[in-house]
Parts: C-alpha cells; sequence; structure tokens
C-alpha cells in the first residue's frame, strides 16, 4: 500500500485519503444543513422562502460533494490496490517456482491453483474494504459522537457508542464461531478442484477404463462436503444478521426517544429531532456496512492465509548469500563419491564417480531403478547431494548461481510435456528473444521442419494440453529444437530418444551427434544402440558404479554391461523375426498380371 520508490503511488495514497476525509466531513454537515432547513420554516424569514431553499440547496450540494468526493478517491486509488494485488500474487507465483522439484511431485496442481485465485481475490477485497469502508466508517463514527456531545448531551454520544461496542463485540465473536464453516468450505472446494483438474488431465485414462461415473462420485464428494459447510455458514449468518439488526434498532429506538423527550422538553427543535435521526440512519448503514465487511474481510483472510502458507514454504535448494554466477569454460563434469537419498531410508547413489572431460560424450546406463534419471536431477540441482560433491569447471554447484547454473544446461527429458500453445512458442521456449530464423534451424536440426510445414497452420498450430496433439516423437522432436535453440555448453540427453521409432531415432541421433559435437554431453540412456560411440560408458547397478569404460571394451569384460547388450540384441531379434513371421502369413498371389495382397 505503500510501496517503496513508487512515488506516484505514495502520492495516490495520500490524495485518497484526504479526499476520504473530506468525503466524510461533507457527509457529517448534510444532517445539520438539513436541521437548519427544518428549523428556518418555523422562523419569519420562512415566508420569504430564501432562507430554507438556499438550506435545502446546501443540503442537496453537501450530499452531492460527499458521493463525489468518494467515487474520485476510488477511481485515484484504484491503480495503488491493483499494484499490491499484482505484486503479491507476483511474489506467490515466483515463490512457487523457487521451490524444490520434491514440492512440486507431491502438490496437486489443481488444488494449488485454487489457493491463488481466492488469495488474490481475498487480497483486492481486504483492499477495499478496509481502506474505503472500515477505516471511512470509523472516523464517521468519531465525527458523529463529536458532534452529538457539542450540539446536544453527551448521553447521546455514550449511548451511540455503547450500541456500536456491543454490535461490534456481537459481530466480531459470531464471526469468529462461523470462520470453521468458512475453512470447511475451502478445504472441500480445494480438494473437489484438485479432483476435477487432475481427472480431466487424465481425460484419455479415464476413457480407457470407462471411469466417468467413478470421477464423478470422486467429484462429488467434495462438492457434498462444501454444499454442507456452505449450509452451516448460510444459517449462521442469517443468525449474525438478526442479532445485528436487533442492536441498531433498539440503539436507534432509544437515541429517539431521548431525542423526542427533548423536543417535549423544548431543550431541542423539530429540527434537532430531525438531525439526530438523519445522523443515526446515516450513521447506521456505514455501521451495517462495517458489520458485513467485517465477515467478509475475516473470509477474504481465511482465502489468504493458504496464499501466504506458500510464502512460508521454505525452498528446499536455495542460492547462498552472495554466491557467483557459474563461469562455464570447457564444460568439465565431475561427480565426486556422491551419495544421494531422496529419504533416508531409501538411499539411491552410493559413492558414484565420474568425470565427463570438455567436449566428450559420456554415457549413464544400468537397469530401471539403478538411478540415471537421479544423476541427472543432480547435475540440475533438482535436489542436492547427500555427501561428496559435483563439480562443473572445477566449482561446485551448490556454492554458484541456480540461474547460471541452469542456463549452460541444455535438457532433453526423457517425458516430454509442453505448453497449451503454439509449436513456435514452444521452440522458442529455449530462447525467447530468438529470431525466427533461428527457430526454424532449430526445427530442422530436430528433423520437425518438414512436419510443421505440412501442418494447415503451420508453426502457429496449437499443441494442445501437455502437448497431446503431437505424438511421442513429435514431442520428444520439439524438446530437442529448443534445447538446440538454447544452445548451452553442456547437454544432458535423459532417454531422449525413448519414445521414437527406430528410424527417426536414427535420424535424430545423428542430429543429436551434431549438435553435441564440441560439448560436453551426458546421456543417460536405455537403448544402448544409441550410444556405441559414446567417449566413455559410465556402468550403474543399484546406485552403485560397477563398470565404465568404451562400448568394445565393456563388452570385451563380458560383465553386466555385455548382458544387458545380449539382451537387447536378443530382444530386437525376435521382433524382427515376430514381423517376418507376420508378413509370411499374409496370402500373396498373382491373377491377370496384378498383384493382390489379401488382408
Amino acid at each position: 500500500m505503500w510501496p517503496k520508490g513508487e512515488w506516484g503511488l505514495r502520492t495516490r495514497v495520500a490524495v485518497a485519503l484526504a479526499l476520504l476525509v473530506l468525503a466524510k466531513i461533507a457527509n457529517v454537515y448534510v444532517p445539520i444543513l438539513y436541521k437548519h432547513a427544518v428549523d428556518a420554516f418555523g422562523t419569519p424569514q420562512a415566508q420569504a422562502v430564501t432562507v430554507p431553499v438556499a438550506l435545502i440547496l446546501a443540503y442537496g450540494l453537501a450530499r452531492v460533494l460527499a458521493q463525489a468526493f468518494g467515487e474520485i478517491r476510488d477511481a485515484i486509488f484504484a491503480p495503488v490496490g491493483q499494484r499490491a494485488i499484482r505484486n503479491l500474487a507476483l511474489q506467490v507465483f515466483g515463490h512457487l517456482h523457487s521451490l524444490s522439484l520434491r514440492y512440486h511431485l507431491e502438490r496437486q496442481t489443481g488444488g494449488l491453483s485454487r489457493v491463488i485465485e481466492r488469495g488474490t481475490q481475498g487480497m483486492e477485497f481486504l483492499i477495499r474494504f478496509t481502506t474505503f469502508n472500515i477505516l471511512p466508517t470509523l472516523l464517521e463514527i468519531a465525527l458523529v459522537g463529536a458532534i452529538l456531545w457539542r450540539l446536544y448531551d453527551w448521553r447521546f454520544t455514550a449511548v451511540i457508542l455503547g450500541v456500536i461496542a456491543g454490535y461490534i463485540v456481537f459481530t466480531i465473536t459470531l464471526s469468529e464461531w462461523r470462520i470453521q464453516f468458512v475453512r470447511r468450505m475451502n478445504d472441500a472446494d480445494t480438494d473437489a478442484n484438485a479432483k476435477a483438474i487432475d481427472s480431466l488431465l487424465n481425460y484419455e485414462t479415464v476413457k480407457y477404463f470407462g471411469n466417468e461415473l467413478h470421477e464423478a462420485r470422486r467429484y462429488d464428494v467434495g462438492r457434498r462436503r462444501y454444499e454442507t459447510a456452505a449450509i452451516r455458514s448460510s444459517r449462521t449468518l442469517s443468525l449474525l444478521n438478526i442479532g445485528q439488526g436487533l442492536i441498531i434498532a433498539a440503539g436507534l429506538a432509544g437515541v429517539m426517544v431521548m431525542a423526542g423527550s427533548g423536543v417535549v422538553d423544548r431543550t431541542m427543535t423539530v429540527g434537532d429531532f430531525v438531525a439526530v435521526n438523519a445522523f443515526l440512519l446515516q450513521l447506521y448503514a456505514p455501521l451495517n456496512m462495517l458489520g458485513f465487511a467485517y465477515r467478509e474481510i475475516r473470509g477474504a483472510l481465511v482465502n489468504m492465509e493458504k496464499m501466504f502458507g506458500l510464502l512460508d514454504v521454505p525452498a528446499e535448494i536455495a542460492d547462498r548469500p552472495g554466491a557467483p554466477a557459474l563461469h562455464v569454460g570447457g564444460g568439465e563434469i565431475v561427480f565426486d563419491h556422491v551419495d544421494f537419498h531422496y529419504e533416508k531410508a531409501r538411499p539411491i547413489l552410493h559413492d558414484v564417480s565420474f568425470r565427463v572431460a570438455p567436449g566428450d560424450s559420456v554415457a549413464i546406463v544400468g537397469s530401471s531403478g539403478a538411478g540415471k534419471s537421479t544423476v541427472s536431477r543432480i547435475l540440475f540441482r533438482f535436489y542436492d547431494v547427500a555427501a561428496g560433491r559435483v563439480l562443473i569447471d572445477g566449482q561446485d554447484i551448490r556454492d554458484v548461481q541456480q540461474a547460471s547454473l541452469r542456463a549452460s544446461i541444455g535438457v532433453v527429458p526423457q517425458d516430454t510435456v509442453l505448453f497449451n500453445d503454439t509449436i513456435y512458442y514452444n521452440i522458442a521456449y529455449g530462447r525467447p528473444d530468438a529470431s525466427r530464423e533461428e527457430v526454424e534451424q532449430a526445427a530442422k536440426l530436430a528433423r520437425i521442419h518438414d512436419f510443421i510445414m505440412a501442418l494447415p497452420q503451420k508453426y502457429q498450430s496449437t499443441v494442445g494440453e501437455r502437448g497431446l496433439k503431437l505424438s511421442g516423437g513429435e514431442k520428444q522432436r520439439v524438446a530437442i529444437a529448443r534445447t538446440i535453440l538454447k544452445n548451452p555448453r553442456i547437454l544432458l540427453f535423459d532417454e531422449a530418444t525413448s519414445a521414437l521409432d527406430t528410424r527417426t531415432e536414427q535420424e535424430i541421433q545423428r542430429s543429436l551427434e551434431e549438435v553435441s559435437r564440441g560439448r560436453t554431453t551426458l546421456v543417460i540412456a536405455h537403448r544402448l544402440s544409441t550410444i556405441v560411440h559414446a567417449d566413455e560408458i559410465v556402468v550403474l547397478d543399484r546406485g552403485r558404479v560397477v563398470e565404465r569404460g568404451r562400448h568394445g571394451e565393456l563388452l570385451a569384460r563380458n560383465g553386466l554391461y555385455a548382458d544387458m547388450w545380449r539382451r537387447q540384441q536378443e530382444a530386437a531379434a525376435e521382433a524382427e523375426r515376430k514381423v517376418e513371421a507376420e508378413a509370411e502369413k499374409l496370402p500373396s498371389f498373382r491373377a491377370e498380371g496384378h498383384l493382390r495382397v489379401a488382408e
């Protein structure tokens, strides 16, 4: 609300507060003019009508000014409130991106988006009502109390303040009790929304198993909880409104009885009676709004507490204070006696050591669960090692800025997820400031340019949610293209061709070899045929390095790598035999000079 260095916004805050005061002064002066106008009709000057008319016109002008000041105030203050909301939302969004991969693997996307949505809406409501409802109402209460004390009797002020105190205590007490139902509503809403988003993201899986009714029942569990909490909240709100109405009515009746007695005793005029009534009606309207505002503000705070709770989640992987940027020269990678575990009871890597010389290509292979992909996550610093260290050009990656580390590494992951945007956007994501020619050149190197140009909308074709409009191989080639566009010094291929058919794999493998020439390359591989030309192959088994060497050397040792190679070769040969056998089963014959193949 008072942003540092934003003098334009600070000026708006000051002007808005000044207009707020002027609006309330004009507002509380309206009943005084009304009183004088009523009393003027009972004087000799009323015969000329001039005095009453002038007072009525002044009364109307005061009302117009009170409203005008308020509207101008809102217009001037709007940029301040919206900037505060924008900055908060941006802060939360940025913090979420700073949290660890562990956090994002455990969170629910739908529930998280709902928390942020409710939190920003709550922030907007809080700013608007706190600044222009609660503060003005408190100011108006103070002004009216002072005027009644000065013009009439301290007892009027005492009764009004007593009623207001009772009103506030009742409102706060009951509203605090009602908060439990608001929290239950939010929890149920978050749960239901998370299930809905999860179900829609897995639309195909739902269809595969015909589980539409099952998903509807899961969604309905959360909606039913929300319904129950919402009904209870509505009933308690009615109770709160009735109680507030009784307190206001009792206070209004009490003060008007006192004013009526004053008129009978001739200590007050009819104009005074009207003015007191106008003061009370004018005061109780915002007071009633104050009760509404308090209820809504408490609800807004409940909505905001989970969003602020996100800001309290610590970043598991954080830059050390004053950490320098990573300076990459040759791009040497060293894993030095690395131990790692996701959970202490489940160790993943044990004393893993290897070196990737500048410009060389090293492959990491092993059976499923051996820890291959964990190596890539540690290098990219999604996680920190439990023991040992990882060095790039002699610099421990824990001692440098994460942004500079990740800017130096290009990754093609095993499971590529694309943004629901155009193909051009997804390729250009590797370097958003790249020219169109550079984007298309990257697509050509990834062997996807021709495919894109054959599409009706070419590079402006949308890929759908998570890229589902593209095949697995097409998504992988888009991922390769954007990594090529990033042009990093170090390349990391995490089973980058696993989703491709043999022919496409061979084409892209040639492209990857071209791109990685002269760059330090770490390849996480499942298909051993893709890494036979690697400068070194590191074989992992249950998180330990059991073999290392070039392809021919490892085959000659007849160890784990050789066994894996034989199994894959046998599997490939068996698959080829099956294809040939199926082809032989198709009866073909010549008839009338034509070859016909029966399906």
